[in-house]
């Protein structure tokens, strides 16, 4: 190249980036949305709409004749004075503490089992599955023979003891534990996995420092699990609360598809009221209020797991 040419091609001005072109633009801040578009179209369709539409029919007489116009807050109103819902709600607020409070607890030292070093441990590790996988059929058939007044396996048990028979439908407390030991049964292994991974995750390196240090088993399990699995036993918190508040198949099992949870409703929940209300009594306005009454319940036990998680973890800080 002559000097001339140098000298024409350093004076030559610098060219920048190209601009973007529109379909760039738009694959770079478009598509984000387009692939959860998805998510948002099912939860309109099958979640917001029903939810906004419920709201609405609760605010009308509505039975099997069809809407009789509107009513206002008189659902709600008759709700607050109706005993069987009371009923209903201390029903499912016992069976919920009945049920979760040891199945979270069991679950916990279920998965510090499973992590360590045992004999077909594949094996055990499947095994807390099956409850999950089985058919609900089935449970409603082992449950009913070990429940059983007459001839279920438990008040056998119990007569070795010297204790009479138990009709286990006839009062609360004694439905209660029944139904309250099927939830255990059935979703206990499925939160001990959960609590399993969360502690698969630690570093080995910490239980290495504390066994040096000369801590045990029971307080490696915990200083150092339970800590650090917070996230994980929040979530499954949460989880287990949302479930308890829309308790439904197992205490409807348990009766044997008595919706109305016994001859004096000593196990009925929420979610088998609205269901008797709405489906069986065709009161839909009412039915629909009582469904708002769940979502309620369920929104501030959320928040106040939420508001007890910060306050734990702002504590630990």
């Amino acid at each position: 190249m002559t000097a001339a040419g140098a000298r024409s091609a350093q004076s030559a001005p610098r060219r920048g980036p190209e601009a973007p072109s529109w379909r760039n633009r738009l694959d770079l801040h478009g598509s984000p949305y387009f692939f959860i578009t998805p998510f948002f179209v099912l939860f309109a369709l099958f979640g917001l709409f029903p939810l906004v539409y419920t709201a609405w029919v609760s605010l009308r007489a509505w039975d099997l004749t069809g809407d009789a116009g509107f009513v206002g807050l008189g659902n709600y109103s008759r709700l607050v004075n109706d005993p069987d819902f009371w009923n209903a709600m201390v029903n499912t607020l016992g069976l919920f503490v009945m049920s979760t409070v040891p199945q979270l607890c069991f679950a916990l030292i279920i998965a510090g089992l499973l992590n360590r070093p045992i004999r077909a441990l594949m094996l055990f590790r499947l095994g807390v599955l099956a409850p999950i996988v089985t058919s609900v059929a089935a449970v409603a058939i082992v449950f009913g023979q070990l429940y059983g007044r007459d001839t279920g396996l438990v008040n056998g048990l119990l007569g070795l003891i010297d204790i009479g028979p138990i009709d286990w439908q006839a009062s609360k407390a004694s439905s209660w534990i029944a139904v309250s030991s099927m939830v255990n049964w059935r979703w206990t292994g499925y939160n001990a996995l959960i609590y399993l991974a969360a502690i698969q995750s630690i570093p080995r390196d910490l239980y290495e420092a504390a066994q040096l240090d000369g801590a045990g088993a029971i307080r490696q399990f915990r200083s150092i699990t339970v800590p650090l699995i917070r996230p994980a036993l929040i979530f499954t918190v949460v989880m287990s609360t949302i479930g308890g508040m829309q308790l439904f198949t197992e205490p409807l099992l348990f009766g044997q598809g008595d919706i109305s949870g016994g001859s004096l409703r000593q196990f009925q929940t929420i979610a088998m009221y609205m269901f008797e209300q709405s489906f069986q009594n065709f009161d839909y306005g009412y039915g629909s209020a009582i469904a708002w009454a769940i979502f309620l319940l369920t929104v501030v036990a959320g928040v106040a797991n939420a508001l007890i998680a910060r306050r734990l973890r702002s504590g630990t800080q």
